[in-house]
């Protein structure tokens, strides 16, 4: 078991893109859905539903493919981590590999990616890249 959920997402997420998996379940928590929620809307992920009855429910998030067969999630880096965390303001916040990936940035207004911090002129804890 690990201890932070994050990086174990992340890293689930990009390892079943490289095996061509269809789909990855995961336990469910707000902080993981929210994550999964953003990571669909901005196109990394195919979908997200939870799964299963309300004691033991389950998220499970469909994996993106480009039309050639690679994965939308190409690398993942981890920013802010349980022994260092990384805050910035939202004009400390740049565009990821000119604007290709995104910043997942937990705010006080939820989790949000780069672009609509930058938007709602809110900061926060930079919980990783991808792209």
């Amino acid at each position: 078991m690990t201890t932070d959920i994050i990086s174990d997402l992340i890293i689930q997420l990009k390892n079943a893109g490289l095996s061509k998996k269809e789909c990855v379940s995961f336990a469910d928590t707000n902080l993981r859905f929210a994550v999964l929620e953003k990571l669909a809307k901005k196109g990394f992920i195919k979908s997200v539903t939870k799964k299963g009855k309300k004691d033991a429910q389950t998220i499970e998030a469909g994996i993106a493919y480009y039309e050639n067969g690679k994965p939308r999630i190409s690398d993942v880096k981890r920013v802010s981590k349980p022994s260092r965390r990384v805050y910035r303001g939202y004009s400390e916040i740049v565009p990821v590999k000119q604007g290709y990936g995104s910043l997942i940035i937990s705010t006080p207004k939820g989790i949000l990616s780069d672009d609509e911090a930058r938007r709602e002129k809110v900061g926060g804890e930079v919980l990783f890249s991808i792209w």
